[in-house]
């Protein structure tokens, strides 16, 4: 695949023409206003109570209180990312094979995250507590530099990960379309590696993913140091970040086969979204809670654990469905019966026929993105205790909404291209992409 097809392919409907606002205008717009962006959505969290009237009244006080960079934040974050990356390396599992890239490569993966989260659990809870070695609110109390590091780092590695993938590609995947804008954006590079090391493993899921259960976690503790005990409505909150974060790792093989990994390259998009926006827009419920201590009635705060809980149970099923279905050959069962599929073939670049088998059955015969639905109702129940006093802590499950629903189109466009009459024979079996009767 040339890049300028894999240009039309990754906006899908959107930006499938290849038109000028899409390759040129949007990704402009992100790249110089999103690290601001994410700056003024902690700025007014914090300092604003949540209040974007109250920030427009003074313009200029909220632009003097925009975090700096500091040498102490990136101290901190050199010391987490180190850590993580010797997890990773050091710690027992096992090698997984990721999907063929367009290109024909098929990177490799060192599974461990399970392991990783214990370890970092631990780790965190003996630093704050036994040992004494900082205080559980350590990361709220320097969110604010450490966000405004971060993001500035970030940038600094997407414009390596853009010169390298122009000028030194390791594999066919790597390489640009002459569109500098959009290629620093969507990236040059499909599967960088350092030293042997998968970057997305490690910055997506180590780095960020990692650090979002850490993030809450402190923001928990800043509750507890600012107002003398933890709320319920942080504790639930928090709760099902953690199990989230937890259930990540748990199906971390599966992630590799997710859009991100397969499809989307190593740009601005994602890897500066892991470092910049992840921090900022994920945490924004529990930000906001440190100082908005929400009373809720245990029986309510039980409700909506367990509601979030089988949120995370459903999601994961969903993905685990099609994952058991594709390593067994379709020898297995779905809701106790043998899974209806369908045979689908496909041609990478290396001109090797292969083949996926579509499942019509479980929760894929229910939607085609179905496992889509209760990521957002997750994000609800999480973000359901902050009350609806202020709209600014929804940002996030605004944010979802749209970017899921952005993917599954994008996901359906490129199976399409992919799978030609072997998708559109899916489409007529589950005609829903993501809510029956509805969309």
């Amino acid at each position: 695949m040339s890049a300028e097809d894999e240009l039309k392919q990754a906006g899908g409907w959107l930006a499938g023409g290849g038109a000028w606002w899409t390759r040129a205008l949007v990704p402009a717009v992100l790249v110089f206003g999103s690290p601001l962006f994410v700056l003024l959505l902690y700025v007014v969290t914090v300092h604003y109570d949540g209040s974007v009237l109250a920030a427009l009244e003074q313009p200029l006080e909220v632009l003097s209180r925009l975090p700096r960079p500091s040498w102490q934040a990136a101290g901190m974050l050199g010391v987490w990312l180190t850590f993580q990356a010797a997890l990773l390396i050091l710690l027992p599992g096992e090698v997984r094979e990721g999907p063929v890239s367009p290109a024909g490569n098929r990177p490799h993966y060192w599974i461990n995250g399970v392991a990783a989260f214990i370890v970092t659990h631990i780790a965190w809870f003996l630093a704050t507590g036994p040992l004494g070695l900082f205080e559980g609110s350590v990361v709220y109390d320097h969110f604010g530099e450490l966000l405004v590091t971060s993001s500035l780092l970030a940038l600094v590695l997407c414009l390596w990960l853009y010169a390298t993938g122009l000028k030194m590609p390791a594999s066919r995947d790597a390489g640009g379309t002459g569109r500098p804008i959009w290629d620093f954006y969507w990236g040059t590079q499909l599967h960088p590696k350092i030293g042997g090391v998968e970057l997305k493993q490690l910055i997506n899921c180590r780095y960020a993913m990692m650090g979002w259960s850490i993030m809450v976690l402190s923001d928990a503790s800043a509750q507890i140091a600012r107002h003398g005990e933890l709320s319920t409505s942080m504790l639930v909150a928090v709760s099902l970040q953690v199990v989230y974060v937890f259930k990540f790792f748990v199906w971390e093989s599966g992630y590799f086969q997710s859009i991100d990994i397969m499809h989307d390259r190593f740009g601005f998009y994602i890897a500066w979204g892991v470092c910049g926006w992840l921090p900022s827009v994920y945490t924004i419920s529990t930000l906001f809670l440190v100082d908005h201590p929400f009373p809720l009635g245990w029986p309510t705060a039980a409700v909506i654990f367990v509601a979030g809980v089988t949120a995370i149970y459903v999601n994961y099923q969903a993905d685990a469905q099609r994952q058991r279905v594709r390593a067994t050959d379709g020898n297995t069962k779905i809701w106790g019966r043998p899974p209806r599929t369908i045979v689908a073939s496909y041609t990478p670049a290396d001109g090797v026929p292969r083949q996926n088998l579509l499942l019509v059955s479980g929760w894929w015969g229910v939607a085609r993105h179905f496992h889509y639905l209760p990521e957002l109702a997750l994000a609800v129940a999480w973000t359901i205790p902050v009350g609806f006093e202020r709209g600014l802590p929804w940002f996030y499950v605004m944010f979802l909404t749209i970017l899921l629903v952005h993917r599954s189109l994008r996901d359906d466009d490129r199976c399409a291209r992919k799978y030609g009459e072997a998708w559109v024979e899916y489409r007529r079996l589950v005609p829903w992409r993501m809510l029956p009767g509805v969309f």
